[in-house]
């Protein structure tokens, strides 16, 4: 399959050629640094068309009708001349119908292509889309999110003036995944699609979790971005790292043992930590009542003691980086561990809660 990708040079445009990469679809480019007859030549060759060519911050508004409305028509022509029946997928906007300029030229365009869809039996696809975003956008441009997360990555303080009003939101991994799967399905009820989910958010909610990204670095404190718009944020936000910041030091703790770091602290999930314990020392012996722990030795030996503070019983783990184990800590049992190699022993360690000074939940007591 051969497809045109008019626009090809914008945020939506790369991530649909990414995705089309991976699954060999031959793809044309079209910018507007193309020609007409240019576009003419990859019409009669493709057997679909995105379009996604499209103007939203012109120096006037008649340039809003060229490069929306005028383009599409051209488009719909081509494929009239020449008695090509090709799909077209289009990007409209969410905003047709807000009586602006913007808005006119597209609701134009979307009436093109409905009559090109019923006047050809062909199917059709257009998108009336929210404010998208993700990696590859541009910021002062695409979106709000673009430009606060280009922004709060390189120190530059941005301004909120309300906190409370609320965008409409999808993710552009998702608009993807919507787009792709229109290659090979036919249109059922309605030329208009939907892309799911949506998040709605507040300008507040959003400044709110791009400053905890760029803190957590500092805090260690990371929030919940396994899944929804706390993840597609975190993704987009560090897709605007600079390059000379994708890495940061962490601040531990060094003393005649070895060393200690926190690497990661969670919401609700507790942190990791890393420890590095010199040949012979013993670290540990002290237990918890609540808090409990998984050890993960991932270099060197090491014996680990665990004993029930009501028994005399010593239950003892030989581990070792041949073959990785994790040890439970058990609330209620004093533990330790002693490196028992020649070299530096590291040691992994998940904690269920993040550490609290006032509260730590240990109390010395030899194993």
């Amino acid at each position: 399959m051969k497809v045109l990708i008019t626009g090809a040079d914008g945020f939506i445009a790369k991530n649909m050629i990414e995705c089309l990469g991976r699954i060999n679809i031959d793809i044309l480019k079209y910018t507007h640094n193309n020609t007409f007859k240019e576009l003419e030549e990859y019409i009669k060759e493709v057997d679909f068309i995105f379009h996604f060519a499209g103007v939203n911050r012109p120096k006037n508004n008649r340039e809003f009708y060229d490069g929306n409305a005028n383009l599409t028509q051209q488009i719909v022509d081509i494929l009239v001349q020449y008695n090509k029946k090709i799909p077209i997928l289009f990007t409209s906007s969410l905003q047709v119908g807000n009586g602006s300029d913007y808005a006119k030229s597209k609701e134009l365009a979307e009436r093109m292509i409905i009559n090109y869809a019923k006047n050809n039996d062909v199917d059709c696809f257009i998108y009336r889309l929210p404010n998208v975003f993700g990696k590859w956008s541009k910021p002062n441009y695409n979106t709000v999110i673009a430009t606060w997360c280009y922004n709060i990555a390189r120190g530059i303080e941005i301004e909120v003036n309300d906190k409370s009003i609320e965008l409409t939101l999808v993710y552009i991994d998702d608009v993807i995944r919507s787009f792709s799967e229109k290659l090979y399905r036919s249109q059922a009820k309605s030329v208009y699609c939907m892309i799911t989910p949506v998040y709605k958010r507040t300008l507040g909610e959003i400044a709110k979790l791009l400053y905890q990204f760029r803190d957590s670095r500092v805090t260690l404190l990371i929030p919940n971005i396994g899944k929804g718009f706390e993840r597609a944020l975190y993704a987009t936000y560090l897709s605007f790292l600079p390059k000379e910041n994708f890495s940061y030091k962490l601040n531990g703790h060094r003393d005649e043992r070895g060393t200690f770091y926190e690497i990661l602290k969670t919401e609700k999930s507790g942190q990791l930590s890393i420890s590095t314990t010199k040949s012979g020392i013993t670290r540990g012996n002290h237990y918890h009542n609540t808090k409990n722990e998984k050890f993960l030795l991932i270099k060197g030996q090491a014996l680990i003691e665990l004993r029930s503070i009501f028994s005399d019983e010593v239950i003892q783990y030989y581990v070792s980086d041949t073959e990785l184990e994790i040890v439970e800590m058990i609330p209620g049992y004093t533990h330790n561990i002693k490196n028992i190699g020649e070299d530096e022993m590291i040691l992994l360690i998940w904690a269920n809660e993040n550490y609290n000074a006032d509260l730590p939940d240990t109390i010395f007591l030899e194993v």
